[in-house]
């Protein structure tokens, strides 16, 4: 299991070459509440963004994320049917999060998945500066796809 927090900044690297391909800045995720891909910042000075889509990745490791071959990473469209993480509009970090029954959660602050297949099993939630630090974080676990919509991430509590 992976956090977005922890993917950030790491380099992607080719299997057949050994070469650094480019760097993880965001996640796209899917209307249906998965990691759909790792957007990647690839270039010497103009870095433009690609995606590599999850079942594409060879590995995780704790200092670089694996692929096969470079021809995997695809470059981002204009239109794309998923959410970016923390980058573009609307992102989901900072977004309200909700149950079904109508209690807030708190604002979006990490995502935790599972790196083969994209499945997102909890999110972790901050009710701001001071109650994080009397209470702590919280991390919510979910079962069922969220409903991501304009003004909060409606989501299934276990």
């Amino acid at each position: 299991m992976r956090t977005f927090s922890l993917l950030k900044g790491m380099p992607i690297f080719e299997l057949n070459t050994g070469s650094k391909i480019g760097e993880i800045c965001d996640l796209a995720i899917s209307k249906n509440g998965k990691v759909e891909g790792l957007l990647v910042k690839k270039g010497a000075v103009l870095k433009k963004t690609h995606i590599i889509y999850v079942q594409n990745v060879s590995s995780f490791g704790p200092d670089g994320v694996m692929i096969n071959t470079r021809e995997q990473l695809k470059p981002l469209h204009e239109k794309w049917d998923s959410y970016p993480f923390e980058g573009g509009h609307p992102p989901l970090l900072g977004k309200a999060m909700m149950t079904k029954e109508g209690e807030q959660l708190g604002l979006l602050e990490d995502v935790y998945f599972l790196e083969k297949v994209g499945t997102i099993v909890g999110y972790k939630c901050s009710d701001g500066f001071f109650s994080d630090i009397m209470e702590g974080k919280r991390v919510v676990k979910t079962d069922k796809p969220p409903t991501i919509g304009k003004d909060a991430i409606i989501v299934n509590v276990k």
